[in-house]
Parts: structure tokens; sequence; C-alpha cells
């Protein structure tokens, strides 16, 4: 079983910014890791995917339009986290976020398709 934490959530006072982080056991580089988000009431909805072997870096793959121009997705392979920068935070913004691993490293926004997944980490962005 793969285990997943979320953490860096909090409440934060719209247009500041959070980081969260989501560390795993196990070697990210073979698997695409997606980062979603699921407000009261409202389907679970994927924001971004980073996936790809022999590369630092790997490739990003932004699916969710509340990503685009304000979060930027990144993973460190030397601490098995990947990290998901949130910059200019809007009361909308405000939902339960969630790490998930794929097993096979292609990427996509279908949870569906996501293996294991992390408990969450609450995001509420309010004055």
């Amino acid at each position: 079983q793969v285990r997943l934490v979320e953490s860096g959530g909090g409440l934060v006072q719209p247009g500041g910014s959070l980081k969260l982080t989501c560390t795993a056991d196990l070697t990210l580089e073979y698997y695409a890791i997606g980062w979603f988000r699921q407000a009261p009431g409202k389907e679970r909805e994927g924001g971004s995917c980073i996936f790809g072997k022999f590369s630092t870096s790997g490739r990003t793959v932004v699916y969710g339009d509340f990503v685009k121009g304000r979060f930027t997705i990144s993973r460190d392979l030397s601490k098995n986290t990947v990290d998901l920068q949130m910059n200019s935070l809007k009361p909308e913004d405000t939902a339960v976020y969630y790490c998930a691993v794929k097993k096979v490293n292609i990427a996509t926004s279908r949870a569906a398709s996501y293996d294991y997944w992390g408990q969450g980490t609450q995001v509420t962005v309010s004055s």
C-alpha cells in the first residue's frame, strides 16, 4: 500500500499564497502525480499532473482552469515530494486538496485513473 501525505493547507486571505506538499513513500520518478481538489457539494476536479522518467524536473500538464497562471506543480525527487505552489488565491479556491499517484507514468486528469490517494488537506481562502 502506497502512503501519500498532503501538508501545507490552512487559512489564507484572498490574494495570498500557500504551498502544498505531497510526500510519498515511493520513487516518484516512475509515477504520475496529480493534484486535485474538491469543494463542498462539487465534484473532484483535476488541477495538474507531473510525470516522466529520466528527468529531474519531470513534465507537467495543466488541466484545471483554476491552475492556469496561478498554481505551479513541481517535484523534488531527492525528497520524494510534489509541491503545488498556489498564488493569488481566491475564495473560490476553498476546497480540500488531494494528491494522487498513478502507476502508469502518463498524465491524465481523470481521477478514476489514479491508484492511490492521500487524505487531503483543507485550504480555506477568506478574509
